[in-house]
């Protein structure tokens, strides 16, 4: 039997079974109730507050110019093929929260030079119903994404199970607990894609990071609430998102909310813990309102690199 595809049958009814029953299932064991839509009527409230101080605009433009973040990483255990190996990570595009979110994106993306895209979950503004308004552009985004070996994807805590089709109908290979590899010659890394561990734990995403694999690994994850696991299994690098930094921020970019349960240390940029390097992206998008204060939209462009 193939494990991994047995274990996507597996993902896919439990998924389907964890959206209807509407509540966070945490690595604790601990369930709660999703606030989502109290929490979206508050944005409103700010929002209207924000407007009426004059302040909405500035914080509309804020949250639509995203910016370019590279990073080189230098590793001992990186195969001499895939050195100067470069990932586009993409996450939280949130792309139907306003317009052209997708075209601000292409902008940031056009001169960049990589070999593959890994966008870590949060496609849609909602947590709940029809995808329909990602549809359009993401597939335009995805018609500019000029990837080597492809785009690979994970899910957040506002995506549904039901994506999966589209998404792989338009080139983006999704990864609900499983592993993929990518080949130089005779030499392979391994690339993990974990289901989110926010809102749908699941012990599935823990058996995932567990598989005897000795090749470099990286890991994609929404959130960074599980990097203790990925580094004790020997991890090289995390990627995720979900917290955008805070996105309403005080100053100095201290952030009012994470929403994250553990690792909540990691909750923005590069960070290291035991050998494994992590990253928690900012985000493309923006989530429940589209603005910024104190934090900036971002694409990561990361250079994978062999200690000399």
């Amino acid at each position: 039997m193939d494990w991994q595809a047995e274990n996507v049958k597996i993902w896919a009814n439990t998924r389907s079974f964890l959206e209807n029953d509407n509540f966070k299932n945490k690595r604790d064991g601990v369930k709660s109730r999703k606030y989502w839509k109290f929490f979206a009527n508050l944005l409103k409230l700010f929002t209207f507050g924000l407007k009426f101080l004059g302040a909405y605009k500035k914080a509309y433009d804020k949250a639509l110019n995203v910016k370019t973040n590279i990073i080189e990483l230098e590793y001992n255990n990186l195969p001499e093929q895939f050195d100067g190996f470069k990932i586009l990570h993409l996450t939280d595009l949130h792309i139907d929260i306003a317009p052209n979110v997708d075209k601000k994106i292409i902008e940031a993306i056009t001169d960049l030079d990589y070999d593959i895209c890994l966008m870590t979950g949060d496609y849609r503004n909602s947590e709940y119903g029809s995808f329909k308004a990602i549809k359009k552009p993401l597939t335009n985004l995805v018609n500019h994404i000029k990837a080597k070996d492809g785009i690979i994807a994970t899910l957040g805590n506002h995506d549904t199970y039901l994506m999966v089709d589209f998404f792989e109908s338009i080139g983006i290979k999704v990864l609900p607990n499983q592993t993929i590899d990518i080949v130089r010659g005779n030499r392979k890394i391994s690339i993990t894609g974990v289901d989110d561990v926010h809102s749908y734990y699941t012990d599935q995403a823990v058996m995932a990071l567990e598989q005897e694999i000795n090749n470099f690994k990286i890991a994609m994850v929404h959130s960074p609430e599980i990097f203790d696991i990925a580094a004790d299994n020997n991890y090289s690098l995390y990627l995720c998102g979900h917290t955008h930094a805070g996105q309403i921020c005080l100053p100095k970019g201290k952030p009012l909310i994470t929403h994250l349960y553990n690792g909540k240390e990691y909750y923005k940029g590069l960070w290291k813990y035991k050998q494994m390097y992590g990253y928690t992206s900012n985000g493309c998008g923006t989530s429940g309102i589209p603005i910024r204060i104190n934090t900036q939209s971002e694409v990561t462009l990361f250079e994978l690199k062999l200690k000399k």
